[in-house]
């Protein structure tokens, strides 16, 4: 199993109907070939701000990598990059 990850601080200035609406798009990913497991939320602690949680598990990490380079995992992350600032935690579980 490969685990993906991400934590996005979204920028303030992001309204929350947006967010929504990305988190939504970003959930549908749960129907990607190799996904063993998905869930995008708003993090319960919002001391720091408003966080998205993208929390996956894949059958591989090359189920992984073919993911990462679909053109809808694509265009989210151009979208995640212009509201948000992230970190990210990959391993192979």
């Amino acid at each position: 199993m490969f685990r993906h990850i991400v934590l996005f601080r979204i920028h303030d200035h992001v309204s929350d109907a947006y967010v929504d609406a990305v988190i939504d798009t970003m959930q549908s990913f749960v129907l990607f070939p190799g996904v063993v497991s998905w869930t995008t939320t708003r993090s319960l602690d919002e001391r720091k701000g408003r966080v998205v949680v993208e929390d996956a598990t894949f059958e591989s990490r090359e189920a992984f990598e073919r993911f990462r380079g679909d053109p809808a995992h694509v265009s989210a992350g151009t979208t995640m990059s212009e509201i948000s600032d992230w970190w990210v935690g990959d391993y192979e579980a």
